[in-house]
């Protein structure tokens, strides 16, 4: 059924971010990251954001971060960006499988 409904999204060209719940991250510049679909944010300093999305964990490392404006599936970020990394749930997933 999803594989239909993947052929369906490729005729209409709907982007992928609409069609799943993959997070869509847009880097502007150093000092601005917007964020689409999100579930939550698990920490927020001003030096480190760590955001909940469908299929994993983003960690935003950086200066003077400020979560300048947010809805419910778009979250934008501005402050000094040094970095962002990805913690994938499948890992933990693994790992606690092996246990």
């Amino acid at each position: 059924m999803r594989r239909k409904a993947r052929k369906l999204d490729e005729i209409l060209e709907i982007p992928v971010e609409l069609s799943t719940n993959n997070p869509k991250i847009t880097i502007i510049g150093f000092e601005r990251v917007l964020i689409e679909n999100y579930k939550g944010i698990l920490e927020y300093q001003e030096y480190f954001i760590r955001l909940n999305t469908y299929i994993g964990i983003i960690n935003i490392n950086g200066f003077n971060l400020n979560l300048e404006e947010m809805t419910s599936d778009d979250l934008l970020i501005t402050g000094k960006i040094e970095s962002i990394d990805f913690e994938d749930l499948s890992e933990e997933d693994d790992a606690e499988n092996l246990k």
